[in-house]
């Protein structure tokens, strides 16, 4: 089954732009940024369709509801998914709110599974009412830097002591000798940096600010301990309320720049640059860097990890993996098979994007893990479930 090409994007419908090639962007126009990122996008639709089996039979006596709340970021996934599932005779209800407030939700048990770009913290899983909490990996999506300058397209280079300066207030504007340095063929305008940022309690900031800890020296001097988190205290900026405010804000403000996921990027027809990586090529967001992020990762046996910086030559360094997050006791009968249901398909069928959609299915190995995660649901005591796991 391929699904269908037209999500809601937060809430609101985004025609995905069918004219795109898999996993890039249309681009505004060359940037003329100097040396090219390397081809490192592929365009087969084996990348996007691995057409993973669905291993168990659905559960019978299934809620014909589910509620859930979280991440952004994954927003237009959740609403393809909830398309395409209604036909099966469930209803999910995503509310793209933020992953704190997804956390905070499903702490509070007010929805029956929440979303975060990052993995909640102890002292957040401490906080939980229903005990403990599942991570369970469902997708992996590029967080793009994107950029309005006039007469500049997508393609510039920025590396990440770079971008770490602009967002500590030391880098201002758009002709600065640190980016021309980076894109010494752009004809970078005379122009104040509008710096656009998160702000609510945001994972994919958390996923930002994790790359910009851990790879830009200028950033962790200006902010100290608190340069990592959802929420951090932005020497500079305008915040933009969930992933659509920072792209109304970035498409509305003349020399702005942001981080977007990239599917928001593109529904928004924002430019976004290319980011230099732990090998030192420059890489362009897209779904096959993304998934190249997530080769020969390590993942806990609780999957709390994360996919920033990592060495992999083509690996986008500022990619996200968003988690769904479910009690593990689970105590309504209802609720709990319909939870089995559904997240076994999202990580078997649901895989399968459209052409057009902009994030990356799991390889073979996180997926599988993920599904280890639902052999852990429980219901008086009992698994749910016993799905067959491989990673060969």
């Amino acid at each position: 089954m391929i699904l269908r090409k037209t999500v809601l994007a937060a809430g609101a419908l985004v025609a995905l732009l069918a004219s795109a090639s898999v996993g890039t962007a249309k681009q505004a126009g060359p940037a003329k940024a100097g040396a090219a990122a390397p081809v490192q996008c592929s365009t087969k639709l084996l990348t996007l369709r691995p057409h993973y089996p669905d291993p168990v039979k659905p559960l019978a006596g299934a809620a014909s509801s589910l509620s859930g709340a979280g991440a952004t970021l994954p927003g237009p996934v959740y609403s393809m998914w909830a398309e395409a599932y209604a036909k099966k005779g469930t209803k999910i209800a995503y509310q793209a709110i933020g992953s704190g407030g997804g956390i905070s939700q499903i702490n509070a048990q007010t929805v029956d599974f929440g979303d975060s770009d990052v993995p909640m913290t102890d002292a957040e899983l401490a906080a939980a009412k229903g005990g403990p909490i599942l991570h369970i990996p469902v997708v992996l999506g590029a967080v793009a830097m994107t950029y309005n300058v006039p007469g500049i397209g997508s393609g510039l280079n920025f590396d990440p002591d770079t971008i770490g300066k602009i967002y500590a207030g030391q880098i201002t504007n758009w002709n600065d000798p640190a980016i021309k340095k980076l894109n010494p063929k752009a004809k970078l305008p005379d122009l104040p940096i509008a710096v656009v940022h998160r702000s609510d309690s945001s994972g994919t900031t958390g996923v930002f600010t994790d790359f910009l800890t851990k790879a830009s020296p200028a950033w962790v001097a200006k902010l100290g301990a608190g340069s990592y988190g959802k929420v951090v205290a932005w020497p500079v900026g305008l915040g933009g309320s969930g992933s659509n405010g920072v792209t109304a804000l970035v498409g509305q403000t003349k020399g702005a720049i942001g981080y977007l996921e990239l599917q928001y990027a593109i529904a928004g027809k924002l430019t976004y640059g290319n980011v230099k990586n732990k090998k030192g090529i420059y890489v362009t967001p897209c779904i096959a860097t993304a998934t190249a992020a997530a080769l020969k990762t390590s993942f806990p046996a609780d999957m709390r990890a994360s996919l920033v910086w990592k060495g992999a030559p083509n690996a986008y360094p500022i990619t996200a993996t968003t988690f769904a997050l479910v009690y593990q006791k689970q105590t309504d009968a209802a609720k709990a098979k319909a939870l089995v249901n559904f997240l076994t398909w999202a990580l078997t069928t649901g895989q399968n994007f459209p052409a057009t959609i902009n994030f990356a299915p799991m390889g073979k190995i996180l997926q599988q893990r993920a599904l280890a995660q639902i052999n852990k649901i429980t219901l008086d005591g009992k698994p749910l479930v016993k799905i067959p796991i491989s990673y060969e």
